[in-house]
């Protein structure tokens, strides 16, 4: 156990704000977002922003031509930080690393107090676009932008473009994989999702404040229309948030020499990272994730602790896959709250900030009920993860700096990649898929990822106008995944016909 308090790292304060303007030219941006986080973070802490050694900035997106936010924002907080960095790039997983990586800063003894911080004005910039946009089409979304800023790749012309577009291929995998039947697999979203709900409605940060029953969430109409198949609205992630949340670390020494009282004070342990490949279509698998695995596994060993000394734990949830996947993992009970901010959809989606948020709830719920807490962060297109244990009391196995890096024993466990082929036409088998809908509630695209009979990989556009295979599809009564059927060559690319 680590004894010296100048190198143990605590959580002494955290703060999170959302931003409601009637007229979006009143609202706040991304900066102003986090400059308003971290006053409230330190008026939690009782100490001046004034004198952070360290301060790490969460990639935004929603005001992207504000560039590197490092100067402006220690600037409008009154700090000359020594390390000031902002993250290369906006995903999921970034707050847990900032996390991570301030407390190894600590551990080493390089820093006295370090903040990290990130905030997302999309609904506002959402406003801003639209009052600004001539003619008839006023939609703004900045992820779908973000995720096609170049020209279009393979995955892309088959519509794999924003994560709402991947994260059912991981959906509809796990669900075969695990045997359940469409029903069975939606009901357990829907049960899932309808905690993050209540967890939401009791939490002064959240977006969303109103619970949703499971049969709100299964329910599909006009205000829960249907996105990527097996997903609706009300299963997705709300970036159409204005939110910015931050936190303040400390040496346990330092937290005293400014008189903070113990029972504020949360112990941060170890972490744990590993990764997907960057390309979803050179991945080994759908139906799981030994990156997700091994963060998981490696940070409950690495603090000594079992799912069993968990008192709450936030399961990240930009979609359903994810918790699902992560709670199998970890051993966490279907039936427990799996988020202690409320998920992405209700508590709220602010792009790679969602952590951050989930930070400061699991402070907040540690310093009034229970002793540990576990938090999964997760990026990109099911990409990054990172994990981390927060508890009320030292961590007897936490030892820092460490190095959370597990990439290779995650590339160790890997299965085979299959070859990706993008000319092929023949018999295949699904290995997974999804439908496109329209904002009207219509399917208007679709998409295979294939299998050939030499476990080559390719992909396969559905023709949703074919009512038989659109059924087959969606319809539940029988699994697609596995089954065989013919890619076709066509005018432009290929296509899958049952």
């Amino acid at each position: 156990m680590m004894t010296d308090p100048e190198r143990i790292p605590v959580i002494i304060g955290v703060g999170q704000v959302n931003d409601r303007p009637d007229d979006p030219d009143a609202g706040l941006d991304s900066l102003g977002l986090m400059v308003a986080a971290l006053k409230v973070a330190a008026e939690d802490a009782g100490v001046p922003l004034a004198g952070i050694d360290s301060l790490a900035i969460v990639d935004q997106i929603s005001f992207h031509h504000l560039g590197k936010l490092c100067e402006p924002l220690a600037a409008a907080i009154g700090a000359n930080p020594a390390i000031n960095y902002q993250s290369a790039a906006p995903h999921g997983d970034t707050p847990v690393r900032l996390l991570n990586e301030a407390a190894n800063r600590i551990g080493a003894g390089e820093v006295k107090l370090a903040a990290v911080v990130g905030g997302e004005a999309l609904r506002t910039a959402a406003g801003r676009a639209a009052k600004a946009a001539s003619g008839e089409d006023k939609s703004y979304n900045a992820i779908r932008k973000v995720a096609t800023r170049r020209e279009p790749d393979y995955a892309q012309k088959h519509g794999l473009a924003a994560p709402v577009d991947v994260y059912p291929l991981y959906e509809n995998a796990t669900r075969a994989a695990w045997g359940e039947s469409l029903e069975d697999a939606q009901f357990e979203s829907a049960e899932i999702w309808s905690r993050f709900s209540e967890v939401a409605a009791a939490n002064d940060g959240a977006w969303i404040r109103k619970p949703a029953s499971p049969a709100d969430i299964l329910r599909i109409d006009e205000r829960n229309r249907p996105i990527a198949f097996p997903y609706s609205k009300l299963m997705v992630a709300n970036s159409s948030v204005n939110q910015g949340a931050g936190f303040i670390v400390a040496s346990l020494a330092e937290a005293r020499r400014r008189g903070i009282s113990e029972d504020r004070l949360i112990y941060v342990g170890m972490g744990a990272a590993a990764k997907e490949p960057a390309s979803i279509l050179h991945r080994d698998r759908y139906d799981g994730s030994v990156s997700m695995e091994t963060s998981i596994t490696r940070t409950l060993e690495l603090n000594a602790m079992t799912v069993e000394d968990l008192d709450c734990v936030e399961l990240y949830s930009c979609f359903p896959c994810v918790p699902k996947m992560a709670r199998r993992i970890l051993g966490w009970p279907w039936d427990r709250p799996a988020s202690v901010f409320g998920g992405l959809t209700f508590g709220g989606g602010p792009i790679a900030n969602y952590m951050s948020h989930a930070v400061v709830s699991m402070v907040e719920k540690l310093r009034h009920e229970g002793r540990t807490g576990f938090l999964f962060a997760n990026g990109g297109f099911a990409t990054d993860n990172h994990c981390v244990v927060l508890a009320k009391e030292p961590i007897a196995a936490a030892r820092f700096p460490q190095d959370f890096d597990y990439q290779a024993e995650a590339e160790a466990k890997r299965g085979p990649v299959p070859e990706l082929v993008e000319d092929y036409a023949g018999p295949a088998t699904i290995e997974s898929y999804t439908v496109f809908y329209g904002r009207d509630g219509a399917p208007k695209a679709g998409v295979v990822v294939a299998r050939t009979p030499d476990d080559k990989r390719t992909l396969a556009h559905v023709d949703v106008s074919d009512a038989a295979m659109l059924a087959f599809l969606t319809d539940g009564k029988a699994e697609p995944v596995g089954s065989t059927g013919q890619i076709v060559a066509l005018d432009e690319g290929y296509g899958w016909r049952a």
